[in-house]
Protein backbone atom coordinates (compact mmCIF):
# COMPACT_ATOMS: atom_id res chain seq x y z
CA UNK A 1 0.00 0.00 0.00
CA UNK A 2 1.32 3.43 -0.98
CA UNK A 3 0.17 6.64 0.65
CA UNK A 4 -0.29 9.53 -1.79
CA UNK A 5 -0.69 13.10 -0.49
CA UNK A 6 -2.00 15.56 -3.07
CA UNK A 7 -2.44 19.34 -3.06
CA UNK A 8 -4.96 19.98 -5.87
CA UNK A 9 -4.69 22.93 -8.26
CA UNK A 10 -6.26 23.67 -11.63
CA UNK A 11 -3.15 25.64 -12.63
CA UNK A 12 0.47 24.46 -12.51
CA UNK A 13 3.40 26.89 -12.61
CA UNK A 14 6.36 24.49 -12.49
CA UNK A 15 7.88 26.29 -9.51
CA UNK A 16 6.12 27.16 -6.26
CA UNK A 17 6.60 30.34 -4.25
CA UNK A 18 5.98 28.87 -0.76
CA UNK A 19 6.10 25.23 0.33
CA UNK A 20 2.58 23.84 0.99
CA UNK A 21 3.23 22.92 4.57
CA UNK A 22 0.34 20.55 5.20
CA UNK A 23 1.67 17.98 2.73
CA UNK A 24 4.92 17.58 4.64
CA UNK A 25 3.25 17.69 8.08
CA UNK A 26 0.97 14.79 7.15
CA UNK A 27 3.96 13.00 5.66
CA UNK A 28 5.64 13.32 9.07
CA UNK A 29 2.47 12.09 10.78
CA UNK A 30 2.42 8.98 8.55
CA UNK A 31 3.81 5.99 10.52
CA UNK A 32 7.07 4.56 9.18
CA UNK A 33 5.39 1.20 8.62
CA UNK A 34 3.59 2.72 5.60
CA UNK A 35 6.82 3.95 4.01
CA UNK A 36 7.39 7.51 2.84
CA UNK A 37 4.29 9.02 1.22
CA UNK A 38 4.41 10.11 -2.41
CA UNK A 39 3.77 13.85 -2.44
CA UNK A 40 2.24 15.80 -5.32
CA UNK A 41 1.76 19.55 -5.31
CA UNK A 42 -0.29 20.40 -8.38
CA UNK A 43 0.89 24.00 -8.33
CA UNK A 44 4.09 22.41 -9.67
CA UNK A 45 2.78 19.65 -11.94
CA UNK A 46 -0.52 17.77 -12.30
CA UNK A 47 -1.06 14.57 -10.31
CA UNK A 48 -0.53 11.42 -12.38
CA UNK A 49 -3.53 9.34 -11.34
CA UNK A 50 -2.02 6.47 -13.33
CA UNK A 51 0.46 5.92 -10.48
CA UNK A 52 -2.37 4.95 -8.12
CA UNK A 53 -2.81 1.22 -7.53
CA UNK A 54 -5.74 -0.64 -5.94
CA UNK A 55 -5.46 -0.49 -2.16
CA UNK A 56 -3.39 2.71 -2.12
CA UNK A 57 -4.48 5.58 0.11
CA UNK A 58 -4.94 8.99 -1.53
CA UNK A 59 -5.13 11.94 0.88
CA UNK A 60 -6.43 15.21 -0.57
CA UNK A 61 -6.36 18.52 1.32
CA UNK A 62 -8.80 21.10 0.00
CA UNK A 63 -9.79 24.70 0.58
CA UNK A 64 -12.76 26.27 -1.16
CA UNK A 65 -10.76 27.49 -4.15
CA UNK A 66 -9.45 24.06 -5.14
CA UNK A 67 -12.32 21.89 -3.92
CA UNK A 68 -13.67 21.09 -7.39
CA UNK A 69 -10.26 19.96 -8.64
CA UNK A 70 -9.93 17.88 -5.47
CA UNK A 71 -13.25 16.19 -6.15
CA UNK A 72 -12.14 15.38 -9.71
CA UNK A 73 -8.96 13.74 -8.44
CA UNK A 74 -10.75 11.89 -5.65
CA UNK A 75 -13.27 10.43 -8.06
CA UNK A 76 -10.51 9.30 -10.44
CA UNK A 77 -8.45 7.77 -7.62
CA UNK A 78 -11.44 5.87 -6.24
CA UNK A 79 -12.17 4.50 -9.70
CA UNK A 80 -8.66 3.02 -9.67
CA UNK A 81 -9.38 1.20 -6.42
CA UNK A 82 -7.76 3.61 -3.99
CA UNK A 83 -9.00 4.52 -0.54
CA UNK A 84 -9.74 8.26 -0.75
CA UNK A 85 -9.53 10.51 2.30
CA UNK A 86 -10.24 14.25 2.32
CA UNK A 87 -9.15 16.90 4.79
CA UNK A 88 -8.58 20.64 4.89
CA UNK A 89 -10.73 23.67 5.70
CA UNK A 90 -13.36 23.06 3.04
CA UNK A 91 -13.76 19.38 3.84
CA UNK A 92 -14.12 20.35 7.50
CA UNK A 93 -17.00 22.66 6.58
CA UNK A 94 -18.64 20.35 4.02
CA UNK A 95 -17.75 16.72 4.78
CA UNK A 96 -20.90 15.43 3.09
CA UNK A 97 -19.85 17.15 -0.15
CA UNK A 98 -16.51 15.31 -0.30
CA UNK A 99 -18.31 12.03 0.42
CA UNK A 100 -20.94 12.51 -2.28
CA UNK A 101 -19.00 14.39 -4.98
CA UNK A 102 -15.33 13.62 -4.36
CA UNK A 103 -15.28 9.85 -4.12
CA UNK A 104 -14.24 10.08 -0.46
CA UNK A 105 -14.33 7.02 1.77
CA UNK A 106 -13.62 9.24 4.77
CA UNK A 107 -13.29 12.91 5.72
CA UNK A 108 -11.13 14.36 8.50
CA UNK A 109 -12.55 17.49 10.12
CA UNK A 110 -10.04 19.75 11.84
CA UNK A 111 -6.32 19.28 12.47
CA UNK A 112 -4.77 16.16 10.98
CA UNK A 113 -1.56 16.04 13.05
CA UNK A 114 -2.76 13.44 15.57
CA UNK A 115 -5.66 11.67 13.88
CA UNK A 116 -3.91 10.81 10.60
CA UNK A 117 -2.18 7.63 11.88
CA UNK A 118 -5.51 6.44 13.29
CA UNK A 119 -7.23 7.01 9.95
CA UNK A 120 -4.52 5.08 8.10
CA UNK A 121 -4.88 2.23 10.57
CA UNK A 122 -8.62 2.08 9.99
CA UNK A 123 -8.05 2.17 6.21
CA UNK A 124 -5.69 -0.81 6.50
CA UNK A 125 -8.19 -2.79 8.57
CA UNK A 126 -11.16 -1.82 6.39
CA UNK A 127 -12.90 -0.10 9.30
CA UNK A 128 -12.91 3.49 8.07
CA UNK A 129 -15.49 5.82 9.54
CA UNK A 130 -17.10 8.29 7.13
CA UNK A 131 -16.16 11.30 9.29
CA UNK A 132 -13.38 11.85 11.85
CA UNK A 133 -13.79 14.73 14.30
CA UNK A 134 -10.15 15.68 14.84
CA UNK A 135 -10.88 19.09 16.36
CA UNK A 136 -8.13 21.54 17.35
CA UNK A 137 -4.84 20.02 18.42
CA UNK A 138 -2.94 21.55 21.34
CA UNK A 139 0.25 23.32 20.30
CA UNK A 140 2.52 20.76 21.97
CA UNK A 141 1.08 18.10 19.65
CA UNK A 142 1.67 19.96 16.37
CA UNK A 143 3.78 17.83 14.04
CA UNK A 144 6.93 19.24 12.39
CA UNK A 145 7.18 18.86 8.63
CA UNK A 146 9.34 16.27 6.87
CA UNK A 147 11.29 18.70 4.71
CA UNK A 148 13.63 15.97 3.45
CA UNK A 149 10.76 14.94 1.16
CA UNK A 150 10.78 18.27 -0.68
CA UNK A 151 11.41 17.95 -4.41
CA UNK A 152 14.75 19.55 -5.23
CA UNK A 153 14.78 22.98 -6.80
CA UNK A 154 11.02 23.57 -6.94
CA UNK A 155 10.24 26.16 -4.23
CA UNK A 156 11.50 29.68 -3.48
CA UNK A 157 10.42 29.98 0.16
CA UNK A 158 10.09 27.55 3.02
CA UNK A 159 7.23 27.74 5.52
CA UNK A 160 6.98 27.14 9.26
CA UNK A 161 3.95 27.62 11.48
CA UNK A 162 4.44 29.15 14.94
CA UNK A 163 0.81 29.71 16.04
CA UNK A 164 -2.70 28.66 15.00
CA UNK A 165 -5.84 30.66 15.60
CA UNK A 166 -6.72 34.36 15.50
CA UNK A 167 -8.50 36.39 18.20
CA UNK A 168 -10.16 38.70 15.63
CA UNK A 169 -13.56 38.18 14.03
CA UNK A 170 -13.35 39.67 10.52
CA UNK A 171 -16.52 39.02 8.55
CA UNK A 172 -14.75 37.83 5.38
CA UNK A 173 -12.42 35.35 7.16
CA UNK A 174 -13.13 31.82 8.36
CA UNK A 175 -9.88 31.29 10.30
CA UNK A 176 -11.24 32.42 13.66
CA UNK A 177 -14.20 30.06 13.25
CA UNK A 178 -12.24 27.01 12.04
CA UNK A 179 -8.91 27.42 13.90
CA UNK A 180 -10.45 29.20 16.87
CA UNK A 181 -9.82 32.56 18.53
CA UNK A 182 -7.50 31.20 21.23
CA UNK A 183 -3.90 31.35 19.91
CA UNK A 184 -2.09 27.99 20.11
CA UNK A 185 1.64 28.73 20.09
CA UNK A 186 4.34 26.11 19.42
CA UNK A 187 7.40 25.82 21.62
CA UNK A 188 10.21 28.07 20.47
CA UNK A 189 12.82 25.28 20.30
CA UNK A 190 10.59 23.23 17.98
CA UNK A 191 9.99 26.18 15.66
CA UNK A 192 13.68 27.09 15.51
CA UNK A 193 14.74 23.51 14.78
CA UNK A 194 12.33 23.32 11.85
CA UNK A 195 13.63 26.61 10.48
CA UNK A 196 17.19 25.31 10.80
CA UNK A 197 16.19 22.20 8.86
CA UNK A 198 15.06 24.44 5.99
CA UNK A 199 18.22 26.57 6.10
CA UNK A 200 20.38 23.44 6.00
CA UNK A 201 18.63 22.65 2.71
CA UNK A 202 19.35 26.07 1.18
CA UNK A 203 16.19 27.99 2.10
CA UNK A 204 17.01 31.42 3.45
CA UNK A 205 13.55 32.94 2.90
CA UNK A 206 10.94 31.47 5.24
CA UNK A 207 7.27 32.34 5.62
CA UNK A 208 6.00 32.15 9.19
CA UNK A 209 2.69 30.74 8.01
CA UNK A 210 0.51 31.86 10.90
CA UNK A 211 -3.08 32.99 11.09
CA UNK A 212 -1.89 36.03 13.04
CA UNK A 213 1.72 36.47 14.20
CA UNK A 214 0.58 39.28 16.54
CA UNK A 215 -2.07 37.55 18.68
CA UNK A 216 -1.83 39.89 21.71
CA UNK A 217 -2.25 43.63 21.19
CA UNK A 218 -1.51 46.47 23.58
CA UNK A 219 -5.25 47.14 23.61
CA UNK A 220 -5.89 43.55 24.79
CA UNK A 221 -3.48 44.05 27.70
CA UNK A 222 -4.99 47.41 28.62
CA UNK A 223 -8.51 45.97 28.62
CA UNK A 224 -7.51 43.09 30.90
CA UNK A 225 -5.91 45.60 33.27
CA UNK A 226 -9.00 47.84 33.27
CA UNK A 227 -11.20 44.84 34.01
CA UNK A 228 -8.77 43.74 36.74
CA UNK A 229 -8.88 40.27 35.20
CA UNK A 230 -5.62 38.96 36.65
CA UNK A 231 -5.86 35.49 35.10
CA UNK A 232 -6.54 36.93 31.66
CA UNK A 233 -3.74 39.46 31.97
CA UNK A 234 -1.22 36.81 32.99
CA UNK A 235 -2.30 34.59 30.09
CA UNK A 236 -1.88 37.43 27.59
CA UNK A 237 1.47 38.44 29.04
CA UNK A 238 2.71 34.86 28.74
CA UNK A 239 1.64 34.67 25.11
CA UNK A 240 3.35 37.97 24.39
CA UNK A 241 6.54 36.90 26.16
CA UNK A 242 6.67 33.76 24.00
CA UNK A 243 6.45 35.91 20.87
CA UNK A 244 9.42 37.97 22.03
CA UNK A 245 11.36 34.83 22.97
CA UNK A 246 10.81 33.45 19.48
CA UNK A 247 11.96 36.68 17.85
CA UNK A 248 15.05 36.77 20.07
CA UNK A 249 15.92 33.28 18.87
CA UNK A 250 15.30 34.14 15.21
CA UNK A 251 17.76 37.01 15.62
CA UNK A 252 20.47 34.42 16.42
CA UNK A 253 20.02 32.51 13.15
CA UNK A 254 22.28 33.08 10.11
CA UNK A 255 22.13 36.74 9.14
CA UNK A 256 21.19 35.95 5.52
CA UNK A 257 17.80 34.57 6.59
CA UNK A 258 14.67 36.58 5.84
CA UNK A 259 11.23 35.99 7.34
CA UNK A 260 7.75 37.01 6.22
CA UNK A 261 4.54 36.71 8.21
CA UNK A 262 0.94 37.94 8.61
CA UNK A 263 -0.12 40.45 11.24
CA UNK A 264 -2.90 42.91 11.98
CA UNK A 265 -2.61 46.67 11.64
CA UNK A 266 -2.54 47.12 15.41
CA UNK A 267 1.09 45.98 15.49
CA UNK A 268 2.00 49.46 14.19
CA UNK A 269 1.03 50.80 17.63
CA UNK A 270 3.57 48.52 19.31
CA UNK A 271 7.11 49.88 18.74
CA UNK A 272 8.68 47.26 21.00
CA UNK A 273 7.15 44.46 18.94
CA UNK A 274 8.19 46.08 15.64
CA UNK A 275 11.73 46.55 16.95
CA UNK A 276 11.86 42.86 17.88
CA UNK A 277 10.62 41.94 14.40
CA UNK A 278 13.41 44.00 12.88
CA UNK A 279 16.07 42.30 15.03
CA UNK A 280 14.61 38.92 14.03
CA UNK A 281 14.93 39.72 10.30
CA UNK A 282 11.15 39.57 9.86
CA UNK A 283 11.35 41.92 6.91
CA UNK A 284 7.88 41.56 5.47
CA UNK A 285 4.31 41.10 6.61
CA UNK A 286 0.92 40.71 5.00
CA UNK A 287 -1.33 43.30 6.63
CA UNK A 288 -5.06 43.19 6.01
CA UNK A 289 -6.00 46.78 5.20
CA UNK A 290 -9.20 45.62 3.43
CA UNK A 291 -10.79 49.06 3.00
CA UNK A 292 -9.76 52.71 3.02
CA UNK A 293 -13.09 54.20 4.15
CA UNK A 294 -14.91 54.01 7.51
CA UNK A 295 -17.92 52.53 5.74
CA UNK A 296 -15.80 49.80 4.15
CA UNK A 297 -14.22 48.85 7.46
CA UNK A 298 -17.66 48.65 9.00
CA UNK A 299 -18.70 46.31 6.17
CA UNK A 300 -15.95 43.84 7.15
CA UNK A 301 -16.14 44.22 10.96
CA UNK A 302 -12.66 45.72 11.08
CA UNK A 303 -13.18 49.00 12.88
CA UNK A 304 -9.79 48.76 14.60
CA UNK A 305 -8.09 49.83 11.32
CA UNK A 306 -7.48 53.47 10.39
CA UNK A 307 -8.51 55.38 7.27
CA UNK A 308 -7.23 58.36 5.30
CA UNK A 309 -4.00 60.04 6.39
CA UNK A 310 -4.02 58.09 9.67
CA UNK A 311 -3.94 54.89 7.59
CA UNK A 312 -1.01 56.16 5.52
CA UNK A 313 0.89 57.06 8.68
CA UNK A 314 0.12 53.70 10.28
CA UNK A 315 1.34 51.76 7.26
CA UNK A 316 4.48 53.87 6.98
CA UNK A 317 5.26 53.01 10.61
CA UNK A 318 5.92 49.42 9.54
CA UNK A 319 8.32 50.60 6.87
CA UNK A 320 10.07 52.94 9.33
CA UNK A 321 10.78 49.88 11.49
CA UNK A 322 12.19 47.87 8.59
CA UNK A 323 9.04 45.78 7.97
CA UNK A 324 7.86 45.85 4.36
CA UNK A 325 4.12 45.53 3.95
CA UNK A 326 2.12 43.42 1.54
CA UNK A 327 -1.16 45.29 1.86
CA UNK A 328 -4.36 43.37 1.18
CA UNK A 329 -7.44 45.23 -0.08
CA UNK A 330 -10.97 44.07 -0.89
CA UNK A 331 -13.07 45.56 -3.71
CA UNK A 332 -16.80 45.10 -4.19
CA UNK A 333 -17.90 45.96 -0.64
CA UNK A 334 -21.44 47.39 -0.47
CA UNK A 335 -20.08 50.83 0.44
CA UNK A 336 -17.58 50.93 -2.46
CA UNK A 337 -18.09 53.50 -5.20
CA UNK A 338 -16.17 54.05 -8.47
CA UNK A 339 -13.99 56.59 -6.67
CA UNK A 340 -12.94 53.93 -4.11
CA UNK A 341 -10.61 52.23 -6.59
CA UNK A 342 -8.50 55.30 -7.33
CA UNK A 343 -8.48 56.27 -3.64
CA UNK A 344 -7.21 52.80 -2.72
CA UNK A 345 -4.49 52.87 -5.38
CA UNK A 346 -3.44 56.31 -4.18
CA UNK A 347 -3.16 55.19 -0.54
CA UNK A 348 -1.19 52.09 -1.57
CA UNK A 349 1.30 54.40 -3.30
CA UNK A 350 1.50 57.07 -0.60
CA UNK A 351 1.79 54.54 2.21
CA UNK A 352 4.90 53.11 0.62
CA UNK A 353 3.58 49.55 0.35
CA UNK A 354 6.20 47.20 -1.05
CA UNK A 355 3.60 44.76 -2.40
CA UNK A 356 -0.18 44.83 -2.57
CA UNK A 357 -3.02 42.55 -3.51
CA UNK A 358 -6.46 43.67 -4.60
CA UNK A 359 -9.08 40.95 -4.32
CA UNK A 360 -12.75 41.05 -5.21
CA UNK A 361 -15.22 40.30 -2.45
CA UNK A 362 -15.94 36.58 -2.51
CA UNK A 363 -18.23 35.02 0.10
CA UNK A 364 -16.29 32.02 1.42
CA UNK A 365 -17.92 29.25 3.47
CA UNK A 366 -17.35 29.51 7.20
CA UNK A 367 -17.46 33.32 7.15
CA UNK A 368 -20.12 35.70 8.43
CA UNK A 369 -20.30 37.22 4.93
CA UNK A 370 -21.12 33.87 3.38
CA UNK A 371 -23.80 33.04 5.94
CA UNK A 372 -25.55 36.36 5.36
CA UNK A 373 -25.23 36.12 1.57
CA UNK A 374 -26.51 32.55 1.44
CA UNK A 375 -29.46 33.39 3.69
CA UNK A 376 -30.32 36.48 1.65
CA UNK A 377 -30.35 34.64 -1.70
CA UNK A 378 -32.16 31.55 -0.44
CA UNK A 379 -33.98 29.65 -3.18
CA UNK A 380 -33.58 32.59 -5.57
CA UNK A 381 -29.87 31.98 -6.11
CA UNK A 382 -28.80 32.17 -9.74
CA UNK A 383 -27.68 28.88 -11.30
CA UNK A 384 -24.65 28.50 -13.55
CA UNK A 385 -24.11 25.16 -15.29
CA UNK A 386 -26.90 23.88 -13.05
CA UNK A 387 -25.07 24.88 -9.86
CA UNK A 388 -26.49 27.54 -7.51
CA UNK A 389 -24.10 30.47 -7.16
CA UNK A 390 -24.14 29.85 -3.39
CA UNK A 391 -22.04 26.77 -4.22
CA UNK A 392 -19.74 28.73 -6.53
CA UNK A 393 -16.76 26.42 -5.94
CA UNK A 394 -18.66 23.66 -7.77
CA UNK A 395 -19.13 25.75 -10.92
CA UNK A 396 -16.67 24.72 -13.67
CA UNK A 397 -13.60 26.93 -13.45
CA UNK A 398 -14.05 28.62 -16.84
CA UNK A 399 -17.68 29.56 -16.04
CA UNK A 400 -17.28 30.92 -12.53
CA UNK A 401 -18.26 34.54 -12.08
CA UNK A 402 -15.60 36.89 -10.75
CA UNK A 403 -18.05 38.84 -8.59
CA UNK A 404 -20.79 37.07 -6.67
CA UNK A 405 -22.74 39.53 -4.57
CA UNK A 406 -24.91 42.12 -6.38
CA UNK A 407 -23.62 45.64 -5.80
CA UNK A 408 -25.90 48.63 -5.17
CA UNK A 409 -24.27 50.94 -7.77
CA UNK A 410 -21.78 48.95 -9.89
CA UNK A 411 -22.06 45.98 -12.21
CA UNK A 412 -19.89 42.91 -11.79
CA UNK A 413 -18.02 43.76 -14.99
CA UNK A 414 -17.28 47.27 -13.73
CA UNK A 415 -15.92 45.99 -10.43
CA UNK A 416 -13.76 43.43 -12.21
CA UNK A 417 -12.42 45.94 -14.75
CA UNK A 418 -11.67 48.57 -12.11
CA UNK A 419 -9.94 45.98 -9.92
CA UNK A 420 -7.76 44.84 -12.83
CA UNK A 421 -6.87 48.47 -13.54
CA UNK A 422 -5.62 48.94 -9.98
CA UNK A 423 -3.46 45.81 -10.30
CA UNK A 424 -2.12 47.13 -13.62
CA UNK A 425 -1.29 50.50 -12.08
CA UNK A 426 0.40 49.21 -8.94
CA UNK A 427 2.44 46.60 -10.83
CA UNK A 428 3.45 48.74 -13.79
CA UNK A 429 7.15 48.30 -14.52
CA UNK A 430 7.98 51.91 -13.66
CA UNK A 431 6.32 51.65 -10.23
CA UNK A 432 7.91 48.26 -9.51
CA UNK A 433 11.35 49.61 -10.40
CA UNK A 434 10.84 52.64 -8.18
CA UNK A 435 9.80 50.42 -5.25
CA UNK A 436 12.79 48.14 -5.83
CA UNK A 437 15.04 50.87 -4.41
CA UNK A 438 14.25 49.38 -1.00
CA UNK A 439 16.63 46.50 -1.79
CA UNK A 440 20.39 46.60 -1.04
CA UNK A 441 21.93 45.73 -4.43
CA UNK A 442 21.28 45.10 -8.12
CA UNK A 443 20.73 41.35 -7.66
CA UNK A 444 18.10 42.06 -5.04
CA UNK A 445 16.45 44.68 -7.29
CA UNK A 446 16.25 42.10 -10.07
CA UNK A 447 14.68 39.62 -7.67
CA UNK A 448 12.18 42.27 -6.58
CA UNK A 449 11.13 43.00 -10.17
CA UNK A 450 10.77 39.32 -11.05
CA UNK A 451 8.81 38.40 -7.93
CA UNK A 452 6.53 41.41 -8.45
CA UNK A 453 5.76 40.38 -12.01
CA UNK A 454 5.33 36.74 -10.97
CA UNK A 455 2.96 37.74 -8.17
CA UNK A 456 0.85 39.72 -10.57
CA UNK A 457 0.71 36.92 -13.14
CA UNK A 458 -0.18 34.26 -10.57
CA UNK A 459 -2.72 36.17 -8.52
CA UNK A 460 -4.13 38.92 -10.72
CA UNK A 461 -4.27 37.87 -14.36
CA UNK A 462 -5.15 34.23 -13.67
CA UNK A 463 -7.67 35.17 -10.97
CA UNK A 464 -9.44 38.21 -12.40
CA UNK A 465 -9.31 37.99 -16.20
CA UNK A 466 -12.39 36.56 -17.90
CA UNK A 467 -10.61 36.06 -21.22
CA UNK A 468 -9.35 32.44 -21.27
CA UNK A 469 -6.56 33.41 -23.67
CA UNK A 470 -5.30 36.00 -21.16
CA UNK A 471 -5.42 33.44 -18.37
CA UNK A 472 -3.42 30.94 -20.46
CA UNK A 473 -0.92 33.61 -21.44
CA UNK A 474 -0.51 34.64 -17.79
CA UNK A 475 0.07 31.01 -16.81
CA UNK A 476 2.79 30.65 -19.46
CA UNK A 477 4.49 33.86 -18.33
CA UNK A 478 4.36 32.71 -14.71
CA UNK A 479 6.07 29.44 -15.62
CA UNK A 480 8.78 31.33 -17.53
CA UNK A 481 9.43 33.81 -14.73
CA UNK A 482 9.23 31.37 -11.82
CA UNK A 483 12.31 29.23 -12.49
CA UNK A 484 14.92 32.01 -12.84
CA UNK A 485 13.22 33.88 -10.02
CA UNK A 486 13.79 30.95 -7.66
CA UNK A 487 17.57 31.15 -8.08
CA UNK A 488 17.50 34.67 -6.66
CA UNK A 489 16.00 33.47 -3.37
CA UNK A 490 17.84 30.28 -2.50
CA UNK A 491 21.27 30.05 -0.86
CA UNK A 492 24.09 27.57 -0.45
CA UNK A 493 22.94 24.68 1.76
CA UNK A 494 24.45 24.56 5.26
CA UNK A 495 24.07 20.87 6.16
CA UNK A 496 26.14 21.21 9.35
CA UNK A 497 24.28 24.22 10.75
CA UNK A 498 23.59 23.71 14.45
CA UNK A 499 21.18 25.12 17.00
CA UNK A 500 22.34 28.58 18.15
CA UNK A 501 23.24 29.02 21.79
CA UNK A 502 20.86 31.07 23.90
Amino acid sequence: MTVHLVNPSHLSFGVGVITPRWLFVLAAATPASYGSPLITDETLEPFDVGTVQPGDVVGLGIHTGNALRGYELGTLARARGAVVIFGGVHATLYPEEALSLGGAHAVVKGDGDVVWPLVLGDATRGTLQPVYEAGRVDADRFVSARWELLPQGRYMWGSVQTVRGCPKHCSFCSVWRTDGQAPRQRRVDVVVEEILDLRRRGFRFVALADDNFYPVTLADLAMAERQRNVARLEQLQALRAERFELMDRLAQLPSDMVFFTQITMEAAEDPAFLAAMRRANIKGALVGVEAVTPEGLKDVHKGFNDVGEALVTRLRTFRDHGVHVLGSFIFGLPSDRPSTFAATADIADRAGLTFAQFVMLTPYPGTLDFAAWEKNLGEDATRIAGVPVTRHWLIPQAQRPKVYAPHPVMSADEIRARTQAVWDRFYSLSRIWARSRCTPNFRARLAFVLISKLYRQMYANTGIATDSARVSRANRWARLIARPCRYLFVARPLPDLGMPMH
